[in-house]
């Protein structure tokens, strides 16, 4: 717990904007790291246990008032971490650039894959 508290702690001095914290079962840690900061911590339920999840994610939903954790899908690290770059790119014009060109990647690829299905349909 001092480790943490450390880390956490300093995380701002350190350029740090926002948390992804990961945790299965009882999910703690997201809200212990929210505890130590007003940064804004994403808590991340991974599926563990006889619950696969369920009882990570609702550890974790269930922040006491005054301490929030933001709450992505059981396993679903990928949108904390984009949740993380949005929260950043709300202050930060460059990281904002990067990800509106990745969203516009994403929506291309998209299309991409429907126009490639659509030919595939025809042929049959």
């Amino acid at each position: 717990p001092a480790a943490v508290r450390e880390f956490v702690s300093t995380a701002e001095e350190r350029g740090i904007s926002a948390f992804v914290v990961g945790a299965g079962m009882a999910a703690h840690l997201p809200g212990v790291v929210a505890s130590y900061t007003t940064l804004p911590v994403i808590g991340v339920p991974l599926e563990s246990g006889s619950l696969q999840g369920m009882d990570a994610l609702l550890a974790i939903v269930q922040m006491p008032s005054g301490i929030p954790v933001a709450t992505v899908a059981i396993n679903g690290a990928k949108n904390g971490a984009l949740l993380a770059v949005q929260i950043g790119a709300a202050s930060d014009a460059a990281l904002a650039k990067k990800y509106k060109a990745y969203r516009e990647n994403m929506a291309n690829e998209v299309m991409e894959k429907n126009q490639k299905l659509q030919e595939t349909v025809k042929s049959l």
